[in-house]
């Protein structure tokens, strides 16, 4: 994977202008250690030269990147790890459901909301003019406090212009209605978006700061439009459950990943589990591979419950309890997949 991120072609430049102190993208959550492993554990076997070639190239053209593959195959986990070793901080995350719209990934409005607290400061106010009502005070008010009541989804967040691109996972879009990746080709392409309800107001409040999908982050918004200024990496999961539009499949790379072989589950086992022995490793590895074999797939994330289990001393792993434990955890999964 490349070390840095080369420039943007042309026709993927935008005109985004990032703040004048503009901030680093936010350091990882946590969530990077706990899908990756602790990083100084870490010993990734060669990486796959189609997976290779197909991130680098993603990177280079600014284009969202599709993956599909079988549940479990670590598809989820390519988004942490390419922002790990570019440095991009913290991964926004959209899980998409059958009801997710386009409109819930860019902002939410909470005009109700804003309804009440307008109410409320308008009655402070006449209070304190005597019970009359102060010039102004239903307009401009209620125009102030517009941002506090703007919140950017994942989608809208990686889209604030900003020096450095920021890592965007929509998780399993085949789970989505029927429209949302045709609804998404527009700010695929034009890497921007409006906010209405900042719009109406740009004349009199040409700046608005909102809140993010970021925790405890804030970001001003120039004109009621947000637009980038680095084109986010969007890694985008499907287990393959339905076809996505031609016009959709145009505007993305697409990588189809395997399931892990033997030496990257132990590489993914020992960046989670450092104090297990590299023996007991390989051999809870092996029976893996020949369970899965038989159950045709299985998650990753059951090995890792195996190897919790085994090292977690509250079992003999020459005892016939922990065969049937083992066993059970792994056949429970055989009849779901």
């Amino acid at each position: 994977m490349l070390g840095t991120l080369p420039a943007p072609p042309p026709w993927r430049t935008f005109r985004g202008e990032p703040p004048a102190e503009d901030q680093s993208p936010p350091p990882d959550d946590g969530e990077m250690e706990r899908r990756l492993g602790h990083e100084r554990f870490k010993n990734d076997p060669a990486v796959d030269p189609e997976v290779l070639d197909m991130v680098n190239s993603a990177l280079y053209l600014r284009r969202p990147l599709l993956v599909t593959g079988p549940p479990g195959a670590g598809k989820s986990s390519l988004a942490f790890r390419i922002s790990r070793e570019l440095g991009l901080g913290r991964v926004a995350r959209w899980h998409i459901t059958s009801h997710t719209t386009l409109k819930q990934g860019q902002y939410s409005y909470d005009a109700i909301g804003r309804a009440h607290a307008v109410a409320a400061r308008q009655e402070m106010a006449r209070i304190a003019a005597g019970g009359r009502e102060p010039a102004g005070v239903a307009g401009i008010m209620a125009d102030e406090q517009i941002g506090a009541f703007i919140r950017l989804g994942p989608l809208g967040t990686v889209f604030l212009p900003g020096r450095l691109p920021r890592v965007l996972l929509i998780d399993e879009l085949d789970k989505s209605e029927a429209d949302l990746p045709n609804d998404l080709l527009g700010i695929f392409e034009e890497g921007t978006f409006p906010i209405p309800e900042l719009e109406r107001v740009r004349n009199q409040l040409p700046e608005v700061e909102v809140f993010t999908d970021d925790p405890d982050r804030q970001a001003v918004i120039a004109g009621g439009r947000v637009l980038c200024h680095s084109f986010p990496i969007i890694v985008i999961t499907s287990n393959g459950e339905r076809e996505f539009p031609p016009a959709f499949l145009r505007r993305c790379l697409q990588l189809e990943i395997q399931p892990p072989d033997a030496e990257e589950l132990a590489a993914i086992a020992a960046a989670h589990l450092s104090n297990m022995r590299n023996d007991q490793l390989l051999e809870l590895v092996r029976e893996f591979v020949q369970s899965s074999e038989r159950a045709g797939g299985l998650p990753t994330d059951r090995l890792l419950d195996a190897m919790y289990l085994a090292t977690s001393g509250a079992y003999d792993r020459n005892s016939a309890t922990w065969s049937r434990l083992r066993d059970a955890l792994w056949r429970q999964l055989r009849s779901a997949v």
